[in-house]
Order: structure tokens, then C-alpha cells, then sequence
């Protein structure tokens, strides 16, 4: 007897997570897997922060979201979105309650890391032509090296028209790729520091090899922006007026034999971004008002008019605010924000930088993080006790599968999200979303179930009262 009464304390007592798939229903797994195939759609056609824009508001005026217009009549119910420079979106449901009681916010960011061309790229070198290149967030350089690549992006021209540019995405395209060395010839570069063997500089993107017909100097690099003119109508100096990314030519992917997870470019963040889009895109009319935030320029600190640390967000709320005559401020001290971000992975083969008992695993269901930061929590907000007890309140009612997660050891390293930057703003904030591995590398993967848990999990709060 007194064996069974410990067994009975440790199933009472222990905190003991278990496996995913070992807590749904077949009900439940179906509908994982349709969320699944939509997200790979989504995923492959957002390649960028514009694109993802572009195709979040096709989505929304779909469900029947208007772009907003200050001072249109707000009834609850009413759904619409904001438009930041086509680079980054907020879409709001208009809740039952005032906006007096707060609202609730997901925020991610659908900016990724990428190679952005350079103001002057165009060059020439030994009848080659190049692409100079400006890395975009943190990356690991001799990953981006002899793999396909697409270039995707807009040109403005004098004239105040915007060229829209995708090359490679076509499968009848051509695609780019940045050159390595053959290791026959490699073997000074294979003794130096991963960050040191290809540099910067050294990624630039090779784009053609036939000379222009008529003779003179830079012949290759005169064939190029020919064949650039035909087919967009640009010269050499719209590209100062530019921005234009690559990024990686690798379709989407189930991966696993068993089909479980999802390979493709950009789940950081955009399988957050993508949770809180259909979360907010199936209300009707919820408790508070709902607010779904896609951001820019988070991989790069969040400056910049389209990223968190911009005033955009706040005259949105305030016009909202003011049409109830609200104080913004008693808005954002009622509100509460989820930072839909991913988190690393446990990966069995790194250990060494995971303390594993506090790192989220693939399949154990979205990933909490109470804090970000680097080592003595520097730059996170850190949230309180009463905000994880609120999710796992939430979460326990809608049958949300969870798990607490960090970014690795206390001392390995370290990062953020927008969530300090709101959570600045006087709202309760706290980071949570999918688990990913090889986070930042050009193929990223992550478990269909973790995707299709944040999306339970965003679409519990916003139905919370």
C-alpha cells in the first residue's frame, strides 16, 4: 500500500509533460493536418515581409475585413485592417466589451532573415557578374553558400512607380547562387572559425557569364542590365531606389517519413504570423476586442517606421480609443499580449547549449517563454508569475497542448522579441510560439503540431473573456 500511495503523489504531485500526438484525438490530428497544408501555402508564397502583406490582406477582405479609415463607425463585430507601408499589418475585430476593459493582442513579425542587394550591386569580375549583397539579421554566412536562391523585391522608380521583381520563383526561371570553394583547393579556409570562412563581402550572388555583344569594358555586367531593362524596364540607377532580397529557392517541404514536420524558409516567424492570421480571420464578434499584429524589422532590433518600436501601432489603438473616448493608456493597462514568436527546439545533436528539463521539444505543443534575453535576463520584460498562471488557465480550458521553454543555457547566448517592447507600453506581455530547429539557417523545420497548437493557443485568448 505504501508503494501505490507514492505512485499516486507522483502522477498528483510531478509535473510530467507528455508527447503531443499522445494527447489529441483522431478528430484532432485531422484537423492538425489540414492546418498544416494551408500553412505550407502560405509559407511558400510570403517570401518575403510584402508578399506576406499582400496575401494576409487578400485573406482578411476574403473574411469580409475593410482597411480602416479614421473616424468610420466601429460596431462590435466590425473588422478591419491598417496598412503600414505594405510591410507590415494590424487587422482588429471590434469586441463586445469596451475598449475601457483592454483588448488582446498577438503579435509577430514577418520579416526573416535574408541577403538584401546592396544600393550599388551590379559588378563585374573576370567576365563574371555579381550581385554585391548586405546580409539581413543574424545568420550563419557558409550556410547561405552554394545553395539555390531567388531574388524577390520592388524597384522605385523617379517617377514614384513601384516594379514588382521575382526572379526564380518560377520554375521556369533562372536562379542565383553564391560560390564556394572546392575543397580540393580548401584547405586554408577549412581552418578558419566558421564566422571568419566566408565573410560579409565575400556573399555576392552570381548572376551571368555572357558578354554583351558589342565590345568595350564590363561587357558581362552590360548583358545583365540588358537583360534586366527588357524585362522591367530599369536601369542601373533604379536600383538605388531598391529593395531587393534573396532568398532561398527551396520549396516546402513535409519532412520525415512520417510526414510530422515542415521544412521551408522563413517559420521564423512566419508560422506564428500564420497562427495569429487565421486566428483572428475566423472571429465573429469576441469578448474584447481582438488585435492580430504582423510586423517588420524585428530580425534587426524593430526600428524603423514599420517595425514595433515605431509610433504605428499606437495611433492605430488611439484611433480606436478615441472613437470610445477611451484613454489609450487605461486601454493598454486592461490589454494583454501574446508575443507570437518562435523558440529554439531541443535538438539531441547539440545538447550541450539546452538545459533540457526548461527547452521546448518538437511535438510537446507551443512553447512559453516567461523571458528572453542574454544571460542575466538582460533586455527582457520578463513576465510575472500572474501572466503564466492566466495562460495556463486559458490554455487548460480550450485543451491548448503547452510547454515552458528558454533559449538555451544561461550563459550559451541569447535573443529577443517585440514582446519588451510592448510589455513597454503598459500590457502585460509574454512570449510564446513554435519550437524550431536550425533556427535562422535557409531551411528551418518545426512539427505540425507545435504549428497547429499556437494557433489553438492564439485563437483561446482572443475567445477569453
Amino acid at each position: 500500500m505504501a508503494n501505490e500511495k507514492k505512485t499516486d503523489y507522483r502522477a498528483e504531485l510531478f509535473y510530467q509533460p507528455k508527447h503531443g500526438y499522445d494527447r489529441i484525438t483522431a478528430k484532432e490530428r485531422a484537423a492538425l493536418e489540414e492546418y498544416a497544408e494551408a500553412y505550407k501555402v502560405f509559407l511558400n508564397e510570403a517570401r518575403i515581409e510584402r508578399e506576406a502583406v499582400k496575401l494576409s490582406i487578400a485573406m482578411a477582405e476574403e473574411k469580409g475585413f475593410t482597411e480602416y479609415v479614421p473616424g468610420m463607425a466601429l460596431k462590435p463585430g466590425a473588422k478591419i485592417y491598417y496598412n503600414n507601408r505594405d510591410k507590415a499589418l494590424i487587422l482588429a475585430v471590434i469586441g463586445k466589451a469596451p475598449l475601457s476593459d483592454g483588448c488582446v493582442i498577438a503579435g509577430a513579425h514577418i520579416d526573416a532573415p535574408r541577403l538584401d542587394l546592396k544600393q550599388q550591386p551590379l559588378m563585374e569580375a573576370e567576365e563574371l557578374a555579381f550581385f554585391r549583397t548586405h546580409y539581413y539579421g543574424g545568420i550563419k554566412k557558409y550556410q547561405w553558400v552554394a545553395t539555390p536562391l531567388e531574388l524577390h523585391g520592388v524597384v522605385a522608380l523617379k517617377t514614384g512607380e513601384l516594379v514588382d521583381v521575382t526572379i526564380g520563383r518560377d520554375p521556369a526561371d533562372p536562379q542565383l547562387v553564391i560560390t564556394d570553394l572546392l575543397p580540393h583547393l580548401g584547405g586554408d579556409q577549412g581552418k578558419k572559425t566558421l564566422s571568419e570562412a566566408i565573410t560579409g563581402e565575400g556573399l555576392k550572388l552570381l548572376i551571368g557569364s555572357v558578354p554583351y555583344a558589342e565590345p568595350g569594358k564590363d561587357r558581362v555586367k552590360l548583358a545583365i542590365m540588358s537583360i534586366l531593362n527588357d524585362r522591367y524596364g530599369i536601369t542601373e540607377e533604379d536600383f538605388l531606389s531598391a529593395e531587393l532580397m534573396a532568398v532561398p529557392a527551396m520549396e516546402v517541404r513535409d519532412i520525415g517519413l512520417d510526414r510530422s514536420m515542415i521544412g521551408g524558409y522563413g517559420h521564423d516567424d512566419r508560422s506564428c504570423a500564420f497562427a495569429e492570421l487565421k486566428a483572428i480571420l475566423e472571429l465573429k464578434t469576441p469578448p474584447r476586442t481582438a488585435v492580430c499584429i504582423l510586423a517588420d524589422k524585428e530580425e534587426t532590433g524593430s526600428d524603423g517606421v514599420t517595425g514595433m518600436l515605431s509610433q504605428a501601432f499606437d495611433f492605430f489603438m488611439e484611433d480606436l480609443c478615441a472613437s470610445q473616448n477611451v484613454p489609450l493608456r487605461r486601454c493598454y493597462e486592461k490589454s494583454f499580449c501574446l508575443s507570437a514568436d518562435v523558440c529554439n527546439g531541443y535538438d539531441p545533436l547539440y545538447p550541450e547549449v539546452s538545459e533540457l528539463a526548461n527547452n521546448a521539444k518538437l511535438n510537446y505543443g507551443v512553447g512559453i517563454c516567461k523571458y528572453t534575453g542574454s544571460r542575466g535576463k538582460s533586455g527582457t520584460s520578463d513576465a510575472s508569475a500572474e501572466v503564466v498562471a492566466y495562460l495556463r488557465k486559458v490554455f487548460a480550458e480550450k485543451g491548448v497542448v503547452w510547454q515552458m521553454a528558454e533559449l538555451g543555457k544561461v550563459d550559451q547566448g541569447g535573443g529577443g522579441t517585440i514582446a519588451k517592447y510592448m510589455a513597454n507600453r503598459g500590457i502585460d506581455t509574454i512570449d510564446a510560439g513554435v519550437p524550431v530547429l536550425s533556427m535562422h539557417a535557409p531551411f528551418e523545420i518545426v512539427a505540425k503540431f507545435d504549428c497547429y497548437m499556437t494557433y489553438k493557443a492564439v485563437a483561446a485568448l482572443y475567445a477569453a473573456k
